[in-house]
C-alpha cells in the first residue's frame, strides 16, 4: 500500500488538478443531464452520442457498443449504446474498470429546476440523473484525466464503462460487455455516493401478478366475478408478508430486513364495469443471506394460496426481474481500503464501509468474480439528493471531492 506521507506531494498536484478543471467538469455534468434518458421509454442511443462526443474533446476514444434492436424491444427499451473507454499503461498492474448508467426514470411532477436544465443554485446542479448517475461520468472521467496528467510512470489500466440499462437490471448495460466478453477487468468501482464505500447490497426480485376474473356490468354483477377483490386478497397476503420480514435481520452493517413494496396496479375498463383484469407489479428486496430461488417460491406461493380464497379467480405470475445481491468477494479491500483513507483525508470524518439496501449493476461483476465496490459523489443519503424525485441535484462539493478520492485511489493501485 501507498505510503500517504512520501507521496503527498502527488496527491497534492492531483487535487490541483482537478480544482483548475472543476468549471470543465461542471460544464460535462450539465450538458449530460441535457439530454433525457428517461426510462421508460428509454431511447438512449443519443445520450451515449453525445458522450462519446464530450470524451473525443479530452483525447478519450469511446468504443460503442449498440445493443441489437430486437434486443431492446425484449427488454421494453427503444435504444443502448453502451461506451468503453480504455486508457492501458504499463504492464504489471491491474485493469480498473469505472461504471456509472446513463439511464433513469422519468421526472414525474414538482419540479422548481427544469429536469434537463443542468441548473445551478446555491453549489447545486440540479437536473434529472445528475445525483445518479450522470455525476459519475465526470467523477471517473476527472480522476482519469487527473491521474495522466501527473506525468508519472503508470501500470495496468483504466476502462471507463458508460452503460444504460441499471433501472431495467443490467443485462444489456454490464451484463452485456461482460457476459460477450467485451470487458474482463481485474477491479470494478461502480457509481455512488461519497460519504460510504459499499460493499454488499440488497437483492431485488420483480414480479408482474396478472389477475383474471370476468367482466360483467355493474347493474348485474353477479354475472361476473370481480378481478379487484381477487387482487385484494393478493395485496392483503403481500403486505402480511412484510411483518415476517421485520423479523429477518441480516449481518451486513447498513442493510436490515427484507421487504417488499407493490408499486404498480392497474386495472378495470370503466367505473360501470366489473373489473375482468388486475395487474400488479412488486419488488421484493432480499438481504444477501437469502436464496433468491426460495424467495420466488414463497411469494408465488403465497399469491396462489390468496386468489384461491376468492371464487373464480385465476392468476398468472411472470418475473420481471431478478438482481442477486452482492457480497463482498475476496480482493475487495485492494478498493475499499484506499477509497476509504482518501475520503476520509479529503471529506475530513469518517467514511465506512458498509452494505446498502439498494441494488445496483456491480453485483453483475462480483458474479463473474471482479471484486467491486460502490463509490462516486452524492450526499450522505439517496433522500438528500432527491434522487428518484423532483428537483434531483449534486452538491457540487461533494463531486469535486469525490473525484479527488477516487483520482487518488487510483494512482496507489497503479503507479
Amino acid at each position: 500500500m501507498t505510503d500517504t506521507t512520501r507521496d503527498s506531494p502527488t496527491y497534492a498536484a492531483l487535487d490541483h488538478w482537478v480544482d483548475t478543471h472543476f468549471d470543465e467538469q461542471t460544464h460535462m455534468l450539465q450538458e449530460l443531464v441535457r439530454v433525457p434518458t428517461d426510462t421508460p421509454p428509454g431511447n438512449n442511443a443519443p445520450h451515449a452520442e453525445r458522450t462519446a462526443q464530450l470524451l473525443a474533446n479530452f483525447g478519450m476514444t469511446a468504443e460503442k457498443i449498440a445493443i441489437p434492436a430486437e434486443a431492446c424491444k425484449e427488454q421494453g427499451l427503444e435504444s443502448i449504446t453502451n461506451l468503453i473507454v480504455r486508457r492501458s499503461y504499463g504492464a504489471g498492474g491491474p485493469v480498473i474498470a469505472l461504471n456509472a448508467h446513463g439511464d433513469v426514470v422519468p421526472p414525474g411532477e414538482g419540479w422548481t429546476h427544469a429536469p434537463y436544465g443542468g441548473e445551478i443554485e446555491d453549489g447545486k446542479l440540479y437536473g434529472r440523473a445528475s445525483a445518479v448517475s450522470k455525476c459519475d461520468f465526470t467523477t471517473y472521467t476527472f480522476a482519469v484525466r487527473a491521474l495522466e496528467a501527473l506525468g508519472v510512470p503508470l501500470k495496468g489500466g483504466v476502462e471507463l464503462h458508460f452503460t444504460y440499462d441499471e433501472e431495467f437490471g443490467g443485462a444489456l448495460g454490464p451484463g452485456w460487455l461482460l457476459e460477450h466478453g467485451l470487458t474482463k477487468p481485474d477491479l470494478e468501482i461502480a457509481a455512488g455516493f461519497s460519504y460510504q464505500v459499499v460493499n454488499a447490497h440488497n437483492g431485488c426480485l420483480q414480479l408482474e401478478v396478472t389477475v383474471h376474473g370476468v367482466m360483467a356490468h355493474a347493474a348485474i354483477p353477479h354475472t361476473g366475478v370481480d378481478a379487484l377483490q381477487g387482487a385484494v386478497a393478493i395485496l392483503n397476503a403481500l403486505y402480511a408478508q412484510n411483518t415476517i420480514y421485520r423479523k429477518m435481520h441480516s449481518q451486513v452493517q447498513g442493510i436490515d430486513h427484507p421487504y417488499l413494496n407493490v408499486g404498480l396496479i392497474e386495472g378495470g375498463t370503466n367505473t360501470n364495469v366489473v373489473p375482468g383484469k388486475v395487474v400488479l407489479k412488486l419488488d421484493r428486496r432480499m438481504i444477501p443471506e437469502e436464496d433468491p430461488a426460495m424467495v420466488e417460491a414463497e411469494l408465488r406461493r403465497v399469491i396462489e394460496q390468496a386468489a384461491a380464497t376468492v371464487s373464480g379467480i385465476t392468476v398468472d405470475i411472470r418475473r420481471m426481474l431478478l438482481a442477486r445481491a452482492l457480497k463482498p468477494i475476496p480482493g475487495f479491500e485492494r478498493l475499499a481500503t484506499p477509497l476509504q483513507r482518501h475520503a476520509q483525508t479529503v471529506f475530513g470524518e469518517p467514511v465506512p464501509i458498509i452494505g446498502t439496501p439498494l441494488y445496483t449493476d456491480v453485483r453483475l461483476y462480483a458474479e463473474h468474480g471482479i471484486p467491486a465496490v460502490i463509490y462516486g459523489a452524492g450526499p450522505r443519503t439517496v433522500r438528500e439528493s432527491n434522487a428518484k424525485r423532483a428537483d434531483e441535484h449534486i452538491v457540487l462539493e461533494d463531486l469535486r471531492r469525490a473525484t479527488k478520492v477516487v483520482g487518488r485511489t487510483l494512482f496507489d493501485l497503479l503507479h
